[in-house]
This record gives structure tokens, sequence and C-alpha cells, in this order.
């Protein structure tokens, strides 16, 4: 069962640009990458009360890509870091748009990222994940928008400070509703 957070910890530290979030609960397996290093990158971004965050190391065959999941059952965000890291580029596809004609038919709206440094991809995974969280957790919604998780994802992980009001906007694409 899970215990109340304590006061500035969770919903209030939220809404606080730049706040420093004490109650996120990181490890990391990275031999060259510290806990509180990590908890540092990931400094300004929302907490998710009540998950562990678990940051391992993704060793690849042939090039570094992005890995990471939820667990709701156990209540853990686990994230993975190519080891060894090189700079290395991903496709996110962060909208659909509807083709006209006969039948739905879709043409992904994807934008090219190039991810240099372990903290990017450290950011990006933790939006990312921490989207479907609030998803499921905060609205009570399935959890399986994979593009709202990226285009959250994509347009905050650079951002000093991130809340739950940009998590809203990501939900929306041009004033439209995609919820």
């Amino acid at each position: 069962m899970p215990t109340a957070d304590p006061p500035g910890s969770s919903a209030e530290s939220m809404s606080v640009p730049g706040a420093r979030l004490p109650a996120m609960r990181l490890t990391s397996a990275l031999p060259d990458l510290a806990a509180e290093r990590a908890r540092d990158m990931l400094a300004g971004l929302p907490d998710a009360p009540g998950y562990r965050i678990l940051v391992k190391p993704l060793r690849y065959r042939t090039r570094p890509h992005l890995a990471a999941w939820t667990e709701f059952d156990q209540r853990r965000i686990t994230l993975q870091v190519p080891q060894p890291f090189l700079p290395f580029g991903e496709i996110v596809p962060y909208a659909a748009r509807r083709l006209p004609g006969k039948g739905l038919r879709f043409v992904w709206i994807t934008e090219g990222v190039t991810f240099r440094h372990p903290r990017e991809v450290l950011r990006f995974l933790y939006l990312h994940e921490w989207m479907h969280w609030y998803l499921r957790e905060r609205l009570g919604k399935r959890s399986a928008a994979e593009t709202a998780c990226d285009r959250f994802a994509l347009w905050n992980y650079r951002r000093r400070a991130v809340t739950e009001a940009d998590a809203q906007a990501a939900l929306r694409r041009r004033g439209d509703a995609l919820a």
C-alpha cells in the first residue's frame, strides 16, 4: 500500500520550475553513472510518486537506440543508457495525419533527433515513460498512447523544467484534443 508523499515532494514541487525532487527514488546499475549524478540529470522533470526509477546499461549489437519501459504492477520505470555511449540518431514519430480517400490510412509525422550525451537520452526516456505513468496514474486512462508520449518527450527533454501543464499540451495538437 503506497504511503503519503512528504509535503513539497509530489504535486506541490512538480509545479515549481526547477524544483528539486527529493522523493525521486532512483538507483543506477551503470558503473560510470552514480545515482546522484543521474538524479541531477533528471532535475527539473516531474516526479512519479510511488515509482522507483532504475537506470541500466543497454548493450547493443550494431548501434545504440532508445529503450525504456514502465512496469505498473511493480511500480518501476526502467531507463537504459547505451553502453558504450556513442552519439546516435533516432526518428521519433510524434503525430499521425489521416490521408484522404477510402478507408483509414495514416502517415506518420516524424522528427529526427541526435542524442549527443547520456543526459539527453536519460531525460528523453524518463519523460516518455513519465507520460505513460501520468496517463494511467493521474488521468486514469490507458497508457498505450505512444505518439502522445513521444510528442511530450520530444517537446520537453531539452527544457530545464517541465510541468503537468506541458503534459496536457502534449495531449493536444494544434489545439485539437487527442485524448
